[in-house]
């Protein structure tokens, strides 16, 4: 049946199918239709961050931007979603088209701009949830905050969603909010590392739990420079590292009609470089930092590479696009399956 719908929504501009497929979803669930489309996924509990993961595979932010559909994504079988990037104010990111289908290579460019209702919207839709699952927020800075003012947008979203999420990940990996990834290194990494981390500590308090904060980074990293990231978030007592974000790379489509468009290339093409990303992570963060790994999972084996690379949990997003709800089942019995 998936295959189907893929194939009549595939008939549609990217962004208007991304937005009707939601719709459908959010439909489905409210008529108690889902079940058409949600797999039987087998428990396989992960303790992880002081949270209980019913199994290791989640949703990657980036599908429910808005936290509009949290019920539907969660009645998927997911052990975990993750909502966002929101930004402090709304923005309309940029402009379209920014999102384009790669079919032959599995992949798919968006230059989005972290188009989203802003931060209080979120925390809105996410009261009014009945989702009981893992909740991560991925949040990010607006548009037209300066880079040097970037922390306090970061710190804005933290404190308006801290008591709702279970995790909050900082989004400094995008390509498609100029300077953004220049946030991953030296001086910029560290003050906006320890205001969150002040802040956290901070909040911690005032609510009376904690969340974890994670840092989601980009795959166009050498050795030398994942290793400088690794090192500051241990210095800075982070809670987890999310590896990894769109590559800006165009090696694996070259050629393809879409290859010259500008924005984060997802899917297939950055499975390797998101699994050598998270082997220079386990290597120097030597079980201190737990990892989530995503990046390039079209089916079950390569869900396993992530784990056998060192996560501990991993993310679809480009995957679950092309492959479907199936691709949860798959991913979980074959994680299982590395895990024995």
């Amino acid at each position: 049946m998936y295959d189907l719908i893929l194939k009549l929504l595939f008939k549609l501009n990217a962004e208007t199918s991304h937005e009707l497929t939601l719709d459908l979803l959010g439909a489905a669930k409210r008529l108690g239709l889902l079940g058409l489309f949600a797999p039987k996924v087998v428990d396989q509990p992960v303790k992880l961050l002081g949270l209980s993961f019913p199994n290791p595979v989640g949703l990657a932010a980036g599908l429910d931007k808005n936290g509009d559909y949290i019920d539907a994504l969660g009645s998927l079988g997911f052990g975990f979603i993750e909502i966002g990037t929101i930004t402090p104010r709304p923005q309309d990111g940029n402009p379209k088209p920014r999102l384009f289908r790669l079919p032959e290579h599995n992949a798919i460019i968006n230059r989005m701009g972290f188009n989203n209702k802003g931060v209080d919207h979120l925390v809105a839709q996410v009261k009014k949830s009945k989702y009981k699952g893992v909740l991560g927020i991925n949040i990010g800075k607006n548009f037209d905050t300066a880079v040097e003012d970037a922390d306090r947008d970061y710190e804005i979203c933290l404190e308006k969603v801290y008591a709702h999420a279970d995790y909050v990940t900082v989004n400094i990996s995008s390509p498609n909010t100029p300077g953004l990834r220049t946030l991953q290194f030296g001086d910029s990494l560290k003050s906006l590392l320890g205001t969150l981390k002040k802040a956290q500590l901070r909040l911690q308090e005032q609510h009376g739990k904690y969340t974890p904060i994670l840092v989601k980074i980009a795959p166009d990293m050498d050795q030398g420079e994942t290793n400088m990231v690794a090192n500051s978030l241990l210095e800075s007592e982070m809670d987890g590292v999310i590896a990894t974000n769109t590559t800006l790379d165009r090696d694996a489509v070259a050629g393809h009609e879409f290859a010259g468009e500008a924005g984060g290339l997802s899917g297939a093409p950055v499975h390797e470089r998101s699994d050598q990303v998270i082997k220079w992570l386990s290597q120097a963060l030597d079980g201190k930092m737990p990892i989530i790994g995503v990046g390039g999972i079209l089916d079950g084996a390569s869900a396993a590479t992530k784990v056998e690379a060192g996560a501990a949990l991993v993310q679809v997003y480009s995957g679950f696009i092309y492959k479907g709800p199936k691709l949860i089942g798959d991913a979980n019995e074959a994680i299982a399956a590395v895990k024995v």
